[in-house]
């Protein structure tokens, strides 16, 4: 019996087994289209929207190293979720994580309940919660853990078992995380979703997403949507994510290092009042996050002394890094996602749930450290 590489091992090589004649990547198959031999006669590929070579060999590598039997990729993460989310019907019901992307909760509020599906937002860290909001026509659980941007832990496993006995299917949007660090297939998950424009990819290059799942009738049916909803990536964009693999196990390690230092370094400074990392001994799920996880990311979320004005007057005065809605480059980067990446949220709902107007988040980059916390510190000292 092969014995099974580790992840690092096949991230890099994963790539020799789509190459052709010896290639070491991928070709990339700039092509709208591909010539029939016989009219009606379906060669295997035959226009890109519905399946392209370059694409289909990050299908596979996605799969394989989610622990995946197969995957679908799109033009972006939230086509992803979309194309999930068209496999259910009017009349269904779907629970939602209360702490998601904004355009995850906008997708779901604005759009998807136009459908007749009905959503509701639930605090997926505590499992009595979402055993309250069940309902006979529950088809879907979906979690963000760790969640964005307050980095809540999801017990996936218990989930699941609670999914499972109702016969629920439960998706996890796993782009904080990544395959390297955590697992909710093999945790028990039907699907997993993830944003390629983030650390999966890597450099800020990319939009693209995927889902991946265990069953090949589930993803069957997800890749007929991306077919009839048009919502593939281009060939150049398969490419640079399939590159963005290779070296993705190096920047998590990277990018948890700095981020450690990062939490340890703000939990220490007056001006913040409170430190958001599930690294940290006193994040309220520390202890199940080191269970279902083996690292915890580059994604630091913190409370400013001092509110909105404070927040603003930290993110536009400090230095190296980028102010960008976004997260998971090699860059660092500072957002202030009440007025960024979730200003479509009702300021009540997330002010209720502990997300306050003074609360700021970093995506830590692989920098040199004491270049990121210079930089952080010397912008807080800034402030009054």
């Amino acid at each position: 019996m092969t014995k099974k590489r580790a992840f690092s091992t096949e991230a890099i090589h994963i790539s020799k087994t789509f190459g052709e004649k010896g290639s070491l990547n991928v070709p990339i198959y700039q092509n709208s289209t591909f010539a029939q031999k016989t009219p009606g006669t379906w060669e295997e590929y035959t226009y890109t929207r519905t399946k392209n070579p370059t694409e289909e060999a990050l299908r596979h590598a996605l799969a394989r190293l989610e622990g995946g039997e197969y995957s679908v990729a799109f033009s972006s993460g939230l086509a992803a979720i979309n194309a999930l989310l068209e496999y259910f019907n009017a009349g269904d019901h779907i629970i939602s994580g209360a702490d998601v992307y904004g355009g995850t909760y906008r997708l779901f509020a604005e759009f998807v309940r136009k459908r007749g599906i009905e959503i509701d937002f639930v605090e997926t860290k505590e499992l009595s919660k979402i055993e309250r909001a069940l309902k006979p026509n529950t088809k879907l659980i979906f979690t963000e853990t760790p969640s964005n941007p307050l980095l809540e832990i999801t017990d996936i496993k218990a989930v699941c078992k609670l999914a499972q006995q109702r016969g629920i299917l439960v998706a996890v949007d796993n782009t904080m995380a990544t395959p390297f660090f955590q697992r909710p297939l093999e945790l028990g998950a039907d699907i997993v979703v993830q944003s390629l424009s983030k650390y999966i990819s890597g450099h800020t290059n990319v939009i693209g997403g995927a889902v991946i799942a265990k069953d090949k009738e589930l993803l069957d049916r997800i890749q007929f949507i991306h077919k009839a909803t048009g919502a593939n990536p281009g060939p150049f964009d398969t490419y640079l994510t399939l590159l963005g693999l290779k070296t993705l196990p190096l920047r998590m390690e990277r990018h948890q290092q700095n981020a450690f230092a990062v939490a340890e370094f703000l939990g220490a400074h007056p001006k913040v009042t409170k430190v958001l990392y599930p690294g940290l001994k006193e994040h309220p799920q520390h202890a199940l996050a080191s269970e279902q996880m083996s690292g915890f990311g580059g994604i630091v979320s913190f409370f400013i002394d001092g509110g909105e004005a404070e927040a603003k007057k930290l993110i536009e005065g400090i230095d190296l890094f980028t102010i960008s809605i976004s997260f998971g480059s090699v860059a660092s980067f500072i957002s202030y996602p009440a007025k960024m990446s979730h200003k479509d949220m009702p300021a009540a709902e997330r002010i209720s749930r502990g997300f306050t107007d003074s609360l700021v988040r970093v995506s830590v980059g692989t920098e040199a450290e004491e270049d990121i916390l210079e930089a952080l510190g010397n912008a807080l000292n800034k402030l009054g």
